[in-house]
């Protein structure tokens, strides 16, 4: 007797969620092709490598982390390398994901106190497409973020070869910008996956369950699956 298990219609949507997106697997919808879901872990551990590396040079508070590298010196040598590796996965996850993270002039109010709500998650919006505004909203943040660190870095890389007050500013945007990305990130962490279930899951096999698609990106469901708003009785 063959002991071979059959195959099952999510294994399918894995498969198919290798190079392709936004497409029907019995009760799944592809959500992040394997490409895109690469990027974005290599976005995540560049950062990671870099803030790793970074913290124990910013302050001796957080010196045990050199340990992990092999020392303070080596963290010196990883850190601004890693940082370009952090800038260039982010100028790939930018062009890739650019063309779906434009502002809609409704989601304008994710600016003000609707991103605390979100946070909160009381409710989502009907006319919430595959990226909702925060979640726009923070993909800007990050290339913005990215373009900060790399300029303000390079010009620490080499701080004999400017002005002082240059080299001041230098390292005020680096720190503050450093700082923003790592409480973003911490919400960002939350939001994947206590906030929103399945969500985190998405990224690892790239697909979510029409269920969750219908609940957090109701417009995109509909264009997906070509179902129908449901009207109000």
């Amino acid at each position: 007797m063959s002991t071979v298990a059959p195959d099952r219609p999510m294994d399918s949507a894995v498969i198919a969620a290798r190079d392709r997106e936004d497409v029907v697997i019995g009760n799944e919808i592809v959500r992040h092709r394997l490409a895109s879901r690469l990027i974005h872990w290599m976005v995540a551990l560049t950062f990671i490598v870099s803030l790793l590396t970074g913290m124990p040079i910013w302050t001796p508070v957080f010196g045990w982390m050199a340990h992990l590298f092999g020392g303070l010196t080596v963290c010196r040598l990883l850190h601004p390398w890693a940082g370009i590796a952090f800038f260039v996965a982010s100028l790939v996850q930018f062009v890739e994901w650019l063309s779906d993270m434009r502002l809609e002039p409704w989601e304008r109010d994710w600016l003000g106190p609707r991103t605390l709500r979100y946070m909160r998650y009381e409710a989502d919006d009907p006319r919430t497409g595959k990226y909702n505004g925060g979640q726009k909203l923070y993909f800007w943040a990050v290339s913005l973020g990215a373009i900060g660190l790399l300029l303000s870095g390079l010009l620490m890389w080499f701080p004999r070869a400017f002005p002082r007050v240059i080299m001041e500013l230098a390292y005020l945007i680096h720190d503050v910008t450093f700082i923003c990305f790592a409480v973003s990130l911490v919400f960002h962490i939350y939001l994947g996956t206590a906030a929103e279930p399945g969500t985190f899951g998405s990224m690892i096999r790239g697909t979510v369950t029409r269920t969750w698609a219908r609940l957090h990106h109701p417009r995109w469901y509909r264009d997906v699956t070509g179902e129908e708003p449901r009207r109000k009785a």
